[in-house]
């Protein structure tokens, strides 16, 4: 029988930031992304970019079914 995956968008607006035109600290990000890990979520693709204040990112997640 073949595995089945349902995938999840995920985007630097889903992270608290640090203020109004400031990008996301690598903590948080990191904290968000174990969050879902810890949910059965694994990151499969994402972009990160560094921008001035912090970071950004776009990205697919995919577990199991």
């Amino acid at each position: 029988m073949m595995k089945k995956f349902e995938y999840k968008m995920i985007d630097s607006q889903d992270v608290a930031s640090a203020g109004l035109f400031k990008g996301r600290a690598i903590e948080d990000i990191e904290a968000y992304l174990n969050q879902l890990g810890a949910q059965g979520w694994e990151l499969v693709n994402a972009d990160f970019r560094e921008l001035e204040g912090g970071t950004e990112f776009s990205g697919v997640m995919k577990r199991e079914l």
